[in-house]
């Protein structure tokens, strides 16, 4: 009988395949969150994060869900702990996991996600990224809802309690009341 495979050909199938698109695709969305700063210690609590974002058709929701909320996760630590310390020589002061502050996973608030689906026309399976997403417009919506529950404007982050309070204190007055009453909704589109 004959061998179902040629001699000195391999068993299986394979194929390559490349696509190059025209031009990018790119997600879009919003995020919002709310904030509550203790004015006794000027801790800053997220207490509600919600996202709605269109990455087209989603291929496998449990890793969009994940990509969302991981770049969510990095937006908290760029906008309240992940700084890269100097001394003043210029050597990094920080530079392993256990010197460098990240929040931890009872940091990061619950998420509320909502996807949205518009089809990308420029490839054939309608999808967009997805990690993008999360990531970029985490830290600006926690840095706006800052603002909102202080009145004052941040301009670099991440920003501590310490920093809070002396951005503050040094504009002549204390949170104001109206500031306080807010709670810090603070919303970026």
């Amino acid at each position: 009988s004959k061998p179902p495979v040629a001699a000195g050909d391999a068993p299986g199938l394979e194929h390559r395949d490349y696509y190059s698109p025209l031009r990018s695709t790119f997600a879009s969305g919003a995020h919002a969150a709310i904030v509550e700063i203790d004015p006794r210690t000027w801790e800053i609590d997220i207490v509600k994060y919600a996202v709605v974002h269109d990455c087209g058709n989603v291929v496998n929701p449990m890793i969009v869900e994940g990509q969302v909320q991981g770049g969510v996760a990095q937006g908290v630590g760029g906008a309240l702990y992940e700084r890269m310390v100097y001394d003043q020589d210029g050597q990094l002061q920080n530079a392993s996991y256990m010197d460098f502050l990240m929040p931890y996973a009872s940091e990061v608030p619950d998420i509320d996600i909502d996807h949205q689906t518009t089809p990308s026309p420029l490839n054939p399976l309608g999808i967009k990224g997805a990690g993008e997403a999360g990531v970029i417009p985490g830290t600006a919506a926690i840095a706006s809802a800052i603002e909102d529950a202080v009145g004052r404007r941040i301009t670099s982050m991440p920003i501590s309690p310490t920093e809070l309070y002396d951005l503050v204190r040094n504009d002549s007055s204390e949170m104001t009341a109206a500031a306080a009453r807010r709670a810090g909704t603070g919303v970026m589109a």
